[in-house]
């Protein structure tokens, strides 16, 4: 059985991105978001709006998301989840969490979370910009082909 592509939709900046590339692989693909998604004629896409929630989405995405099927998410904690249960995990910026780099992503997080109550940062991030598009979706098209040729999900 082919990957899913499961889309952390809140404020995520690279839907169309997602959905060109697993139109190119063949893919179903689902947005997951408190609402606001829109709705796509390409019957292998899906939109799943959850209840508005603190995490509903994420609790969405990990009662569904397997092992070998594709996560893209900008939320640390979810990123998290999704890489235990198996699944290739990309942010939107074009970085994967791994096994490897899930726990140093998760202490950066809440070092980063202290700061920002603590008062000793502002708590700011990096506009998203076309070089960020451009890495996300080489390294979209890298994970889609290493998890069609990592074999069948379970």
């Amino acid at each position: 059985m082919a990957p899913v592509i499961y889309v952390d939709a809140d404020a995520c900046p690279v839907k169309a991105e997602v959905v060109r590339v697993a139109e190119r692989f063949d893919l179903e693909t689902v947005f997951v978001a408190n609402g606001g998604l829109r709705p796509s004629r390409d019957p292998k896409i899906r939109n799943v709006v959850v209840s508005s929630g603190a995490d509903a989405a994420d609790d969405w995405i990990v009662e569904h998301a397997q092992q070998n099927d594709v996560v893209i998410t900008a939320d640390i904690p979810l990123a998290a989840r999704t890489v235990a249960l198996g699944a290739h995990v990309l942010g939107p910026t074009g970085r994967p969490f791994t096994q490897e780099t899930i726990g140093m992503a998760v202490a950066m997080r809440d070092l980063k979370q202290h700061l920002r109550e603590t008062g000793e940062s502002r708590g700011l991030n990096a506009a998203f910009s076309p070089r960020d598009r451009s890495r996300f979706l080489g390294e979209l098209d890298r994970i889609v082909r290493l998890a069609l040729n990592s074999g069948s999900r379970p």
